[in-house]
């Protein structure tokens, strides 16, 4: 058992002895302290020190547990507080990235649709169509919407996960507020379709029209990562009648895995993700991934209607 000691100062020739739990000792200090030269008046005979051998009170099982007891019966509201408060702060986040990708792809789908209207217009005037410029225009808006997927692809892996992984590990991590370091590559990818959609609008010809057809089709990619992996998988905000569709779901639960490293990162891709995992053997997993969300998701729905 832990002890303490009190010592106490006397300056009586206490010559007195007292037993400790471990042996019996006496102190004494019997020469007068004639040398200091003080009147005999003041002179000491002798000092004593005394040391008094305390037990220290240590606690019992019954104190702990009382205390735990206590402990106990605070956590519960503590975590409800401390849930409440993060539910509620990720509603307010939620809102705020809802608000901003309605504004921004309603700002973006109206000016593509004003230029895609105004630039075809244009091109008819004299009477004559320019067949090879439409149709340049159309092909190139789809091959630049399928090949954004390559090119971010092969950036994820070659970029995103390598030299600019102090930006993308963000998305990696927990986020804390409505937005994250990761999301300028959202704008960085914006840069090359503005400009490419402004060369073409203002000038006529194959090569303009080419140009313009990139750049719609760079615009109508990025709408649609947004809404998908932005929306559906990481639930920035709500996406609607797009988590009932069964290859977004699967897309959904590819990227899921990619955010896990069982397979070494893959897929690096978004809308051909399931294609990629299929590659590596991971099947089972996307499968198990699959059935995983629809039930969190099933138990969402059924939880919102009942309330």
């Amino acid at each position: 058992m832990a002890a303490g000691l009190s010592t106490t100062v006397t300056f009586n020739p206490l010559h007195r002895s007292f037993l400790s739990s471990s042996s019996n000792f006496r102190l004494h200090h019997p020469k007068s302290l004639t040398g200091l030269g003080l009147p005999s008046s003041l002179r000491f005979r002798g000092f004593s020190v005394c040391y008094v051998v305390e037990p220290r009170r240590q606690s019992s099982p019954v104190d702990n547990d009382e205390r735990l007891e206590r402990t106990n019966a605070i956590d519960p509201e503590l975590l409800a507080l401390r849930l409440a408060e993060k539910l509620e702060r990720k509603k307010s986040e939620r809102f705020t990235y809802l608000i901003a990708a309605v504004m921004s792809s309603f700002g973006v789908t109206s000016m593509a649709v004003m230029a895609v209207y105004y630039r075809f217009s244009w091109q008819m005037e004299g009477g004559t169509i320019p067949m090879s410029e439409m149709f340049g225009t159309f092909a190139l808006s789809v091959g630049a919407a399928v090949g954004m997927e390559f090119w971010a692809r092969w950036a994820h892996r070659a970029l995103w996960h390598a030299s600019l992984w102090n930006m993308h590990e963000s998305h990696h991590k927990p986020r804390e507020g409505p937005f994250e370091l990761n999301d300028v590559f959202a704008i960085i990818n914006a840069v090359p379709a503005i400009a490419l959609l402004s060369y073409g609008f203002f000038n006529k010809g194959l090569v303009p029209g080419l140009c313009f057809g990139a750049g719609l089709g760079i615009t109508v990619f990025g709408i649609a990562y947004m809404f998908v992996h932005d929306g559906l998988v990481h639930k920035r905000f709500p996406v609607g009648p797009i988590a009932d569709v069964p290859y977004l779901r699967k897309v959904a639960a590819a990227h899921q895995l990619h955010h896990t490293d069982k397979f070494d990162g893959v897929p690096y891709g978004l809308f051909l993700g399931p294609k990629e995992l299929e590659e590596v053997g991971g099947d089972e997993e996307l499968d198990k991934e699959i059935s995983r969300r629809m039930k969190v998701y099933k138990k969402g729905t059924g939880s919102g209607s009942s309330s």
